[in-house]
């Protein structure tokens, strides 16, 4: 199945339920530059060759909890890469976290266990004795339900990484694991911040298992290999267009659907993808129409994981990943934090059932303007000399290969 490509959006259609006038009106329009960027980094990923899966929302999340602390050059942007409303540049972005976190609320308080599950969580990870403003965290807390853990990325560096990819994986139903890599922390991590997401739902329409068989599937060299296919007729939303087809096959209690795309061409999948954004998926779906539908979808299962920060940086947010020009005073009052990383992994399982889907992200901050006790461990060759240091004259001279020798 790794051939396999092939688009689909998994759409929360919910409206976000405020008791803040204010946030209502500001949700949908950072709901609208959450979608954009996410297209917009779907334009950079799709450069890869093979399968492409993530979390746009995800990824969002944890840069829109990173982007609490920047200011100035780089709060710039951050905004302008993941398209925050202009609210998002007010001195203290009160209103834009306060919404950005009502939709998070409100999507962990929707899941109906009988008809899908959906769980959105945030941690930060902190060092220990490293001092964050309390503002900082507390909006983090407070906003976006991230508390904070302190851990010690300094003298226990391997242990601080399996504790946040545990909780990770425990936040994901086991689905995310080892999102962070041993070679990614240092001694100089000050602060990671963690988003997961979990989704598990059932299709309003099941597949029947016993119509599932294999099927020829065109790749776009042309190569036609056999995939496990399941079918089915059923009632559901329905585009046809002179170059595409979209069906819109939604989950019990029709909170969420997928979307799926697909080029009348075999090899139509480019010519989509350059016209694939937020506006022309608006148009698409407000046309579509309930009616009865063949449908045959392969049965899918993929693991994707991705190092962000080349693709932030050549987005434009260039700023925040160097260390002489990063501003996250609004983190910790200095200018000392820079972003040092960006991991992202997503996992989905498209079977007749449903769909169950997982991503994590983790964003990285270090601090190169600190003092650590160097360890020298002189244990392979080496080279040393005896100096007069007051002539400067170098009295002896020589390397040690061997000190048994």
């Amino acid at each position: 199945m790794k051939t396999i490509k092939f688009i689909f959006i998994l759409l929360l259609a919910v409206a976000a339920s405020s008791s803040n006038g204010q946030s209502q009106t500001v949700e949908p329009v950072i709901v609208e530059g959450s979608n954009k960027f996410a297209f917009a980094l779907y334009g950079k990923l799709r450069e890869e060759k093979g399968n492409l899966f993530f979390s746009p929302y995800s990824i969002s999340t944890v840069l829109a909890m990173t982007y609490a602390g920047a200011r100035g050059e780089t709060q710039a942007q951050m905004a302008k890469v993941l398209y925050f409303p202009v609210i998002a540049l007010d001195a203290n972005q009160t209103q834009f976290h306060e919404a950005f976190g009502q939709i998070i609320k409100d999507i962990n308080t929707r899941g109906d266990k009988e008809a899908y599950e959906l769980v959105v969580a945030n941690a930060l990870w902190g060092q220990k004795g490293y001092s964050f403003l309390k503002e900082y965290l507390s909006l983090i807390e407070t906003d976006y339900g991230g508390g904070f853990n302190q851990v010690d990325f300094v003298h226990a560096t391997d242990v601080a990484r399996q504790t946040i990819n545990k909780w990770v994986e425990k936040k994901t139903n086991d689905k995310i694991k080892d999102l962070i890599g041993p070679d990614v922390l240092d001694e100089y991590t000050r602060l990671v911040l963690t988003d997961a997401i979990y989704f598990k739902g059932r299709w309003a329409s099941q597949f029947k298992k016993e119509k599932t068989k294999n099927e020829p599937f065109t790749r776009l060299d042309g190569q036609k290999i056999d995939v496990p296919t399941m079918n089915q007729t059923a009632i559901c939303g329905y585009r046809d267009t002179n170059d595409l087809q979209i069906l819109e096959l939604s989950y019990a209690n029709e909170d969420l659907s997928m979307i799926i795309m697909l080029p009348k061409e075999t090899d139509g999948l480019l010519d989509l993808e350059k016209n694939l954004d937020y506006k022309n998926l608006l148009q698409w779906l407000y046309k579509l129409k309930k009616r009865s539908v063949i449908i045959s979808i392969p049965r899918f299962k993929m693991t994707e994981q991705f190092r962000l920060g080349k693709t932030l940086q050549s987005m434009g947010m260039t700023d925040a990943f160097l260390s002489e020009k990063a501003d996250f005073s609004g983190m910790d009052g200095t200018k000392d934090l820079f972003i040092s990383f960006v991991v992202h992994k997503a996992f989905v399982d498209v079977n007749e059932e449903g769909t169950e889907a997982a991503a994590a992200t983790a964003v990285g901050m270090k601090c190169l303007d600190v003092e650590l006790t160097p360890v020298f461990k002189a244990d392979h060759p080496f080279i040393f000399l005896i100096r007069d240091n007051k002539s400067g004259s170098i009295l002896f001279l020589g390397r040690v290969l061997n000190p048994t020798e």
